[in-house]
């Protein structure tokens, strides 16, 4: 309550602008300033699906936070903080959400992907009277909130009860279905759907093409955090363990390698990550940087791997990395990094997780005729999530490549309002 009365309530709302779901900010923190926590619950929810999410897992030092009036000379309101307690408090308050009837329009929708953008879309279309269903690849729903974003960070219990919300609202769930093999995005119009929305993400890691990736030990930070998170990797009771190691070396600098990195901490390791330029070009929140050096894990910057070594029974034995020093800026802005020569050395480690970034599976498109990407493999759709195919949209990852949870969740939100007046205009 204290820091919701440290808002200055500004009549230009720049926090909102900087908000991918136009969130009414100064509204939502009136009301925590006020006790309302109810009524601050509402304003949230009228804006997002996901807020006990989005509390959690947005970069808001970049959206929200960074607009912040209060932030030019000191620190800004913690506007993500607040939105992640309303969330909690309503999560714990036992009161029970009043689902309303909504009257059915008539109208089928399909949607390919159940993580944030998703849901988002699901969730938006649904309370506009549409029969949603929604077709996710894995067994579990939720997308990357439950097989990336680890349990420390975002407890699976609040990404199941998202999507108990979603379905209680009438959204059929149908799980172990992966379009474009179990079914085609033709084969969903000829069931009867009128429109298709792809939020399938970007699950298609990328590796560095060096000598020695295919060794045993060898994991993209996809399959790492996916047998942590949704199989249960560190249970021995269960049939997907992962092999237990003692040094680990995490290749990247992003947010997925500090949870890759956090998590083989808590599966016993030691653990160093190597990144090629140094900590002021890191691009993980810094946030999430300062909780990996507090627990105990070693940044090795300036360093790129050039051979993963193994030994005769074909297991990870070490990685070979150059030394890198930074040159002139590149078309990133950041400064590029250049090897320095005869300065290679060897580390002594017995796994290597690659976490160097994804893109979409191309799956869905080799599969859909008039469907195009770009050079990167993401599928090409207009500010509307209109595709190049009538009647399919898309959103998310899928779309701009490995993004944030809120970006994802506001493209959900922009194609529910463009499928909804593609439907009409029909």
């Amino acid at each position: 309550v204290n820091e919701a009365k440290s808002c200055l309530n500004c009549p230009t709302k720049p926090c909102r602008s900087a908000c991918p779901v136009q969130i009414d900010i100064p509204a939502f923190i009136e009301r925590v300033a006020n006790e309302d926590m109810e009524g601050a619950y509402r304003v949230l929810t009228a804006s997002s699906a996901l807020p006990a999410v989005c509390g959690r897992v947005c970069p808001q030092e970049n959206q929200c936070e960074g607009k912040c009036v209060r932030g030019i000379k000191g620190e800004s309101v913690g506007i993500g903080r607040l939105e992640r307690f309303v969330a909690d408090t309503h999560a714990t308050s036992g009161i029970a959400e009043k689902a309303g009837a909504v009257e059915k329009n008539g109208h089928r929708i399909a949607v390919v992907g159940s993580g944030p953008s998703g849901l988002t879309c699901a969730g938006d279309l649904a309370a506009m009277g549409y029969d949603v269903t929604v077709f996710e690849a894995f067994h579990k729903a939720g997308g990357v909130l439950v097989y990336g974003i680890p349990e420390f960070r975002l407890p699976k219990a609040i990404v199941q009860s998202e999507v108990d919300a979603l379905l209680q609202k009438g959204v059929k769930l149908v799980t172990n279905a992966v379009i474009g093999r179990a079914e085609s995005v033709d084969d969903l119009f000829a069931d009867g759907f009128e429109a298709v929305f792809i939020g399938s993400g970007a699950g298609l890691p990328m590796f560095m093409r060096i000598p020695g990736e295919s060794l045993l030990g060898v994991y993209s930070a996809n399959e790492y955090l996916t047998r942590i998170n949704l199989m249960k990797a560190y249970c021995e009771d269960y049939d997907t363990p992962l092999k237990k190691v003692s040094r680990v070396a995490v290749v990247g600098g992003g947010n997925v390698a500090m949870d890759a990195d956090r998590c083989a901490k808590r599966m016993g390791a030691d653990v160093t990550v190597v990144y090629r330029r140094g900590m002021e070009e890191l691009p993980a929140r810094k946030e999430e940087v300062h909780h990996a050096e507090e627990e105990g894990i070693v940044f090795k910057l300036l360093n790129n791997p050039v051979k993963i070594l193994g030994d005769e029974t074909g297991h990870v034995s070490g990685i070979e990395c150059v030394k890198m020093e930074l040159g002139e800026p590149d078309q990133s802005g950041r400064r590029r990094p250049i090897p320095v020569e005869g300065s290679n050395f060897t580390m002594d480690v017995d796994a290597v997780i690659m976490a160097l970034g994804t893109s979409p599976n191309p799956l869905i498109k080799s599969t859909t005729e008039g469907l195009e990407s770009n050079k990167k493999g993401c599928l090409v759709a207009d500010e509307s999530g209109a595709t190049t195919r009538e009647g399919v949209f898309a959103g998310g990852d899928a779309v701009t490549g490995a993004a944030t949870v809120i970006l994802a969740m506001g493209a959900g939100k922009t194609a529910a309002q463009s499928i909804d007046q593609y439907i009409r205009s029909k």
